[in-house]
């Protein structure tokens, strides 16, 4: 099943500037999780707006089934974007999507904004 790293592209930093910056904060972070490497059941999309305003840069972490994660706060970096990755890619193997605090990135460790059950089934 796949996983799905939905990245805010819309996202600013207090400290972002127009006249300094040549894309937005989300821009700049989905460029670099898309080129972090990832496995096969890990995909990436950009949206204009999770609505975190207060939180940005933001990122959804979804997949069918699972429960899901709205994260935030972050800064663009390759650091950043390695642990949204990992974390993205430990989500994709397991049965529920809930991942052992013990296991997370560093780099994921007091981003997470809101947690989402599964969508109900027909059969809930």
């Amino acid at each position: 099943m796949t996983t799905w790293i939905t990245i805010c592209d819309t996202c600013k930093r207090d400290d972002w500037d127009a006249e300094t910056h040549t894309q937005t904060d989300g821009e700049a972070l989905a460029d670099l999780v898309e080129s972090t490497d990832h496995s096969l059941d890990v995909q990436t999309r950009r949206v204009s707006c999770l609505m975190g305003c207060a939180h940005g840069c933001n990122v959804a972490i979804q997949a069918e089934g699972k429960l899901a994660y709205t994260l935030g706060r972050f800064e663009p970096s390759t650091d950043a974007a390695a642990g949204i990755v990992e974390y993205a890619q430990k989500h994709a193997a397991s049965d529920t999507g809930q991942v052992p605090f013990r296991e997370w990135p560093q780099a994921i460790k007091g981003h997470f904004v809101t947690r989402h059950p599964p969508l109900p089934t027909k059969n809930d």
